[in-house]
């Protein structure tokens, strides 16, 4: 038996290691943001925004045809030494190289058709892109931002992760209901597993890397992958728009935190043989990309259309704050220990305002939503999501003032539509009454007749 001096001088060293390992200001939170096509760096010590990495103009800028710099700054991997953050363009079919000491960008590699996410290989001598347009997985020498090989994929590769000892990286798909098992020695696809739908924009390993766990966006579900087996072991019906996850270890218990955009939630799952919902956590507009800290006492979640991050305390399940960033951010990485504390190095304001979101409730019990009004400088974006309405149907949606629609959108097989609107219209979305919908903001209307508030589906929740 061990004596108490000795157990209690493993707790101190235990709680001076974990205390050492809290975030702190030489570690840095990323996002890319697709419509201000910025990297948004935060300090994760102060929960501020540092300032942004500017790689492109905002919209509709990007539609000038002098247009240069990036398009749809979207996907998000770096080195395994820390040293370099590798961003993904969809619009402009460009890898970006940052150098995270100093937020300068050291490389460009051009792809093929919108790739979606890069990754560094374990060993950090390749960096893989997968190109969600086409069929396969580009790889990169990272020293001379040269394209060296080609790997052949299902249709649509969606995300790419490598297990540590280098051996294995499992590539999930965006059109294909399957996940590559890939030789990273080979570079070639050894398996194809199987799974419950075809679009996957995320996977991510347990800290102990037995399983993969992998987002299916279109259906609500994320599936659970033995690693060793390589079988799928379990399908959870997590929500509309389940878009990234991420792992945190609470009290010696390792929990999975998934981001569920259509409800504006995070849910937090147990990791055992059978996978339970513990918690469901409130978050901003539309959570999406998700990192935790290296310790577990924090975990990121960027908010698509809140454009910025909210920090989830997962000792206590709860938001704890929240950081202003960019617009429309998509994939989120935290990093330990790679800038000076408090440096914004080479890092530009931040060139957006905060958005307007604006919920949407059902008059008659069905159907649901939201709406977000964004600034583009001229002119604003006009977003909108529906939920839960007739399938295959016409839906129109009215602002204050307004007796014409100003967007229709026609709902597919599940009631759902989303679609933007670009124009002078976020006055409109902030007003508080006028016109036929007087009393609403925002009126959504079957058909496209004048508008009736007394007909209205759904209706701004004020």
């Amino acid at each position: 038996m061990k004596s108490k001096s000795f157990l209690l001088a493993a707790g101190v060293a235990l709680a001076a290691q974990a205390a050492s390992a809290q975030p702190t200001g030489a570690d840095r939170i990323y996002t890319a943001d697709q419509n201000t096509n910025t990297v948004s760096v935060f300090d994760p010590s102060t929960n501020k925004l540092l300032g942004q990495i500017r790689l492109g103009n905002q919209r509709p800028d990007v539609l000038s045809p002098l247009y240069r710099g990036e398009t749809n700054v979207h996907g998000m991997g770096f080195s395994p030494d820390h040293k370099t953050l590798l961003v993904i363009s969809n619009g402009s079919n460009s890898a970006i190289f940052i150098d995270t000491a100093t937020n300068k960008v050291k490389g460009k590699t051009y792809v093929g058709r919108s790739p979606h996410e890069g990754f560094f290989t374990a060993d950090g001598k390749e960096a893989w892109v997968v190109v969600r347009g086409e069929d396969y997985i580009s790889v990169i020498d990272p020293a001379t931002y040269k394209e060296i090989r080609r790997i052949p994929t299902a249709v649509g590769p969606g995300m790419v992760q490598f297990l540590p000892d280098g051996t294995l990286a499992f590539c999930v798909s965006s059109f294909t209901p399957e996940v590559d098992v890939i030789d990273v020695k080979t570079h070639k696809v050894i398996k194809r597993i199987p799974v419950v739908s075809p679009f996957s924009p995320f996977l991510q390993y347990t800290p102990d890397y037995k399983e993969v766990w992998m987002t299916h966006k279109d259906v609500g579900k994320v599936t659970r992958i033995d690693v060793r087996t390589q079988a799928v072991t379990q399908v959870i019906d997590t929500g509309p728009i389940t878009n990234h996850l991420s792992f945190a270890t609470v009290h010696g218990k390792v929990y999975a935190y998934v981001s569920v955009g259509g409800e504006n939630v995070v849910k937090v799952y147990s990791t055992d043989k059978e996978a339970k919902l513990v918690a469901t956590i409130p978050t901003g507009a539309l959570p999406h990309g998700m990192w935790t800290s290296d310790d577990s006492s924090r975990v990121y979640v960027g908010l698509e259309n809140g454009d910025g991050v909210d920090v989830i305390d997962p000792a206590v399940n709860k938001v704890v704050a929240h950081m202003g960033g960019g617009q429309a951010p998509q994939a989120l990485i935290f990093l330990s220990k790679v800038a000076r504390p408090g440096s914004a190095d080479n890092l530009v304001p931040r060139v957006n305002d905060d958005p307007v979101n604006v919920k949407l409730k059902p008059v008659h019990e069905q159907g649901r939503g939201f709406v977000v009004a964004r600034n583009l400088g001229l002119v604003d974006a006009f977003e909108v999501s529906l939920f839960k309405l007739k399938p295959q149907t016409m839906y129109s949606v009215y602002l204050a003032g307004q007796d014409a629609p100003v967007a229709n959108f026609k709902t597919d097989a599940k009631g759902a539509a989303n679609g933007s609107v670009i124009g002078p219209v976020k006055s409109y979305a902030g007003a508080q009454s006028g016109g036929s919908g007087a009393g609403h903001r925002i009126v959504v209307m079957e058909g496209n007749a004048k508008a009736d508030a007394a007909q209205a589906v759904l209706v701004d929740a004020g």
